[in-house]
């Protein structure tokens, strides 16, 4: 046994000698990185060291202020670290586009092995870089054998950022193919287009062809990208109208469960000032129709925006089937009702997880787009099932109220809980929030639920008073910091909020364009931190 310490103090002295002898060259190792991509598939390589090591591959979400050779800030910007024995990876995720990763050998005495290699941007690893994500695509098209009546629907792909589009109708194509300006054979325009869709009346354009195109825009009204490539529409003047919305809600394309409280979405249509949803138990026996299904189960009037957020839970199983048409000023049907969408309520996805909360939880943001829109729920991007249990606009004491009869008919065996921004930027005090979050607590681990918390990203005050016109307390950010202080001393918490955090310790607008409700990239990189975390609070 002592010969066998003495082998082991004399190895371990030698490799300190060799890992610390310039001349050998390891400290001079830099990894040089080479990466592909195809949509969220990360493949890695990089120049291997000649010598036993491991390699260290880390995503952050932004470069550390410090000298890149220092960990010391790292862990408030590593949103996940992989290691490997080979020098290359694989990494099939989902991660924001304003992310950076970084690569770095390892041994037994240095951490680094050499130095770090240079921070590479997720954005500039090639498919993201692709000019086709500049501008939208067209999804409906009107060649000469398939025209349009003079009530022709227009959709097109989202840009992520959009707030909202401006779409030119043209008498010929652009002389600025994708460009910034509009065009000189511009015969209309129109900023107000809040979705990816337009419909527009041409009973009295007197052609039977014409060019349109359109382009997105931030909230400041600046373009993002170019305008779309001009699409032809062909137009049959005689052909009966067929003005029917289109449905834009996004849960069956994705494949993702409905939430217990569902918003559905349309493409609005001309002529039409609110409008009627109708949710049924069976397809309706009349479609393309006006008159309300036998199957009606509720309706409800929507006078404002093309979206309908249901205020009653909807978690009974079932196959269930919704549409919405278009009244006039008067009530008057415009049109008729859209084609049924059919959706399942299935209890399953929620017994593995469910993330209960408030409208960062339900889902959407960037002003314009709703829950319905897949792509900013951070349920997307979740490496495993959730039932999502949050509702736009609670408050931490809703979401007690409501715990009884949302939570516990799914029985989830863990629960994510983040609420009380609303609450505190209300005017609600910390210890108030820290009350009713203790009582979620409690009755989840009563009823054998194990609470997951996280922190309370921050807020932009200034952003909120420009997009919403509404006031926020002086002092939010001691009330944050008084709750996230009680959230991080729960057994069971993921820590967002350093992530989210700018230099005026207040939310980042390339997060949360209105200054509360996380984006796209703000989604992805709150799942992301869940998803590296998640077998630590799980085991």
């Amino acid at each position: 046994m002592r010969r066998f310490l003495v082998f082991i103090v004399i190895l371990m002295t030698l490799l300190f000698f060799i890992e610390s002898n310039d001349r050998i060259g390891l400290t001079e190792y830099k990894p040089l990185v080479d990466i592909t991509n195809i949509g969220d598939k990360y493949t890695l390589t990089w120049s291997p060291i000649s010598y036993f090591a491991y390699y260290e591959v880390e995503i952050l979400n932004q470069i550390p202020e410090k000298d890149q050779n220092f960990s010391i800030a790292l862990p408030l910007h590593r949103i996940i670290k992989y290691r490997t024995f080979e020098n290359s990876i694989t990494i099939n995720q989902n991660f924001p586009e304003s992310a950076y990763l970084r690569v770095s050998a390892h041994s037994l005495f240095h951490h680094p092995l050499g130095s770090y290699s240079d921070f590479i941007p997720i954005t500039k690893t090639g498919m993201n870089q692709d000019a086709m994500q500049t501008k939208p695509l067209s999804l409906i098209h009107y060649p000469t054998h398939t025209p349009a009546s003079n009530f022709p629907m227009l959709m097109w792909t989202t840009l992520p950022g959009a707030v909202y589009y401006e779409i030119e109708f043209l008498s010929s194509p652009p002389e600025n193919p994708n460009g910034l300006f509009p065009s000189r054979y511009q015969i209309f325009s129109s900023r107000e287009v809040f979705t990816n869709g337009y419909s527009i009346n041409l009973s009295t354009y007197p052609n039977d062809h014409l060019y349109w195109r359109v382009r997105a825009l931030d909230y400041t009204g600046d373009p993002i990208g170019v305008f779309s490539d001009a699409a032809e529409v062909r137009i049959d003047h005689t052909l009966p109208p067929n003005l029917k919305p289109l449905s834009n809600t996004g849960y069956k394309t994705a494949n993702m469960p409905v939430p217990l409280y569902p918003v559905f979405s349309w493409i609005p249509i001309t002529g039409a000032t609110s409008y009627e949803i109708e949710l049924t138990s069976a397809p309706p026996e009349n479609p393309n129709g006006v008159q309300p299904s036998r199957h009606r189960l509720r309706q409800q009037i929507v006078t404002m925006g093309s979206d309908y957020y249901d205020e009653t839970p909807l978690g009974t199983p079932g196959t269930y089937y919704w549409r919405v048409r278009g009244l006039d000023g008067n009530g008057t049907a415009v049109g008729v009702y859209s084609n049924a969408e059919s959706f399942v309520v299935d209890r399953s996805p929620g017994k593995y997880a469910a993330t209960l909360g408030d409208s960062i939880t339900h889902g959407g943001g960037a002003i314009s787009y709703s829950p319905a829109d897949v792509e900013y729920s951070f349920q997307t991007y979740l490496s495993f099932p959730t039932i999502n249990l949050g509702k736009s606009g609670d408050t931490s004491a809703s979401m007690l109220s409501r715990f009884d009869a949302d939570v516990l008919p799914y029985h989830p065996m863990f629960l994510i809980i983040m609420g009380g921004s609303n609450s505190l930027r209300g005017g609600v005090p910390g210890s108030q929030v820290i009350k009713e979050l203790s009582a979620i607590r409690d009755k989840c681990l009563v009823h054998g639920i194990r609470p997951i918390f996280l922190t309370l990203p921050p807020i932009n005050p200034q952003a909120i008073q420009q997009v919403f016109n509404e006031e926020t307390i002086p002092e939010w950010q001691k009330e944050f910091a008084v709750v996230n202080h009680f959230i991080r001393q729960q057994r069971y918490h993921i820590d967002l909020e350093p992530y989210f955090t700018d230099g005026n310790q207040t939310l980042p607008l390339r997060y949360a364009t209105d200054g509360l409700h996380l984006d796209i990239e703000g989604k992805k990189l709150m799942a992301q931190i869940i998803n590296a975390n998640w077998a630590s609070v799980t085991q």
